[in-house]
């Protein structure tokens, strides 16, 4: 089931079943000026679709997961918004679930309009999932997360972002002693035990870049999208090590650059997407 079927499973056992039958492994579609050029393709929304049609036929059965980079597509206005909607269409068709890394955040009405952009069925733009920011307070994010557990969609918190610019915030001590991002994990595990029949639609974002959280992941209760894999330099061993404990299908790792590097061929997206897919198999196992 993906988004737009009105969802009964949750987020997270969704994310599962799809794992157990492909292999744990997110790819982004990152459309940036440089990676269309170096794809023969012009910057612009002939270029995304022809990327997006691209990345999926060669990635179909091979990853259960693509994320697009929103700004991608939003630098390129109406047009690029139009493409995002076409790339969500076709990998729903094609039987991917999708991860909208759009990083919304905001507070009231404003926050009621993302969750219906992102998350609800009868919009365009709806995914199986949407990134958000949480420094405007967790609590800001109860629309989002609202709309995400009656659809059976997710929302996943940046709580640990794989760049270095983001440890001041995010390692910060508060009161009580904990960092930042231990309070987010431990706020988020503490929503998803006391709403359990959807404890699986609130998940984090945790880089496998940086050190591991002093609170303990494996009782998160939702999914974590661990970018940072491959061209920033996190390995199959840093993954296993910085998840270690959480249970099985609940951990996607990210990639992109190191595997659309390889296109424009499909057979090369595909062998270099299936090995890096093997590699996180057999770490998370």
């Amino acid at each position: 089931m993906t988004a737009g079927d009105g969802a009964a499973a949750g987020f997270g056992q969704r994310v599962a079943a799809a794992v157990a039958a492909s292999g744990p492994l997110c790819v982004g579609i990152d459309p940036s000026a440089k990676l269309l050029g170096d794809w023969g393709l012009p910057d612009d929304a002939t270029g995304l679709r022809s990327f997006g049609r691209r990345c999926i036929e060669a990635l179909s059965g091979v990853v259960p997961v693509l994320k697009p980079q929103v700004a991608f597509f939003e630098r390129h206005g109406a047009a690029g918004f139009a493409a995002l909607e076409e790339l969500l269409r076709e990998a729903r068709t094609a039987g991917f679930m999708t991860i909208a890394d759009a990083k919304r955040a905001d507070i009231g009405s404003t926050s009621d309009a993302y969750a219906e952009a992102w998350l609800d069925g009868a919009s365009p733009l709806a995914a199986d999932a949407v990134t958000a920011v949480p420094y405007l307070g967790l609590g800001s994010l109860h629309p989002l997360i609202t709309k995400a557990q009656q659809s059976g969609r997710g929302v996943l918190v940046v709580v640990q972002s794989s760049n270095p610019e983001g440890r001041p915030i995010q390692e910060a001590v508060t009161e009580g002693g904990r960092s930042v991002a231990d309070r987010l994990v431990a706020e988020i595990a503490e929503m998803n035990r006391s709403t359990a029949e959807q404890s699986s639609s609130v998940g984090a974002v945790i880089g496998a870049t940086v050190g591991r959280p002093a609170a303990t992941l494996s009782q998160l209760g939702g999914v974590i999208l661990a970018p940072g894999v491959g061209a920033q330099g996190a390995t199959a061993s840093d993954v296993a090590a910085m998840f270690e404990g959480c249970p099985r299908g609940t951990v996607l790792p990210s990639v992109s650059r190191s595997v659309l590097g390889a296109g424009p061929d499909a057979r090369s997206l595909r062998r270099v997407a299936t090995l890096a897919r093997e590699e996180m198999a057999a770490a998370l196992m």
